[in-house]
């Protein structure tokens, strides 16, 4: 199909310009009302289905995003949850060996130094309320990381922190709606084994 088809209607023909709705499957058409787009949805319901394969197969094998760079160290993070963690405190995820360097600095050390955040050097939250406060605060900005962390913190407990799935589930799901991968790993365990939610093998 041209271009010039897709500034009308695709069963009657009318030019509606900005009214007309697109197709949601291939994007290909474009209709004036749900009563065109039933009209003719046999003529073009072989050619929908083919363009929305193409699509669904263009989202799954498109190159994944270039990973962040620790801020400290600035060598890639690695994929793997475990060997990088996230500071409520500024927002970053840092490297677990810068971690670790900063840990090792301080147990070292002859004087009394306060654990504190390697990157910005605020001290290391050690109460329930302190790091709830931190994560809200990050998570006004949107920050998908933010919901993750906060989201895994309930779904643990700890810090005198019960244990709350549900809250867990409902922050995972809005750092997944933000676009956070590890989020959607999450819950795609949550739903293959039915913990917090129904078993659910498709989704």
């Amino acid at each position: 199909m041209s271009t010039a088809d897709i500034s009308q209607c695709a069963a009657c023909g009318n030019k509606g310009g900005d009214d007309l709705k697109a197709c949601t499957a291939c994007k290909l058409v474009k209709y004036c009302n749900v009563t065109c787009q039933k009209d003719h949805r046999p003529n073009h319901k072989k050619e929908c289905k083919r363009r929305a394969a193409e699509l669904f197969d263009e989202a799954l094998f498109q190159e994944p995003p270039p990973k962040d760079d620790c801020p400290i160290c600035f060598l890639p993070l690695p994929f793997i949850t475990e060997y990088k963690i996230y500071q409520p405190c500024c927002g970053k995820v840092l490297c677990r060996g810068c971690v670790h360097a900063v840990e090792a600095e301080i147990n070292n050390s002859l004087r009394n130094i306060q654990p504190h955040c390697p990157f910005c050097r605020i001290p290391i939250c050690t109460s329930n309320e302190a790091l709830t406060e931190q994560c809200k605060k990050r998570m006004e900005t949107n920050d998908a990381e933010a919901f993750l962390s906060l989201g895994c913190h309930y779904h643990e407990g700890g810090m005198g922190s019960p244990q709350d799935l549900e809250k867990a589930t409902g922050l995972w799901l809005q750092a997944a709606e933000l676009g956070s991968i590890h989020a959607h790993a999450r819950l795609g365990r949550a739903y293959y084994i039915g913990e917090i939610v129904e078993k659910d093998m498709k989704k």
